[in-house]
């Protein structure tokens, strides 16, 4: 179960980027000026980058900025929850 919802985390906000451009490509368009920053976006910080074009359509002001956040701090979870939930099999750690 572990295994399944490690791939999940990993896995599932980069299928569902990949999913809504494919079917909304002109949101993604006005978004991002540039395909690197979605292709970063994608491999590195996939939760903001959900976020990012999900408030985009507006742009950025007042509570949108709480919405990246939550983004962001969505990704930096992903990131060190493993090192956390592993931290006993470190050693010299007891």
């Amino acid at each position: 179960m572990c295994c399944f919802f490690t791939a999940l985390v990993l896995f599932g906000p980069r299928l569902a980027i990949l999913i809504w451009w494919l079917i909304d490509p002109a949101r993604w368009n006005a978004a991002f000026n540039s395909f690197i920053w979605a292709l970063l976006g994608f491999l590195f910080l996939p939760w903001t980058t959900i976020m990012y074009v999900l408030v985009f359509s507006g742009g950025i002001t007042g509570f949108d900025w709480i919405w990246l956040a939550l983004g962001l701090f969505a990704d930096i979870s992903s990131y060190t929850g493993g090192g956390y939930g592993n931290r006993r099999y470190v050693t010299g750690n007891r």
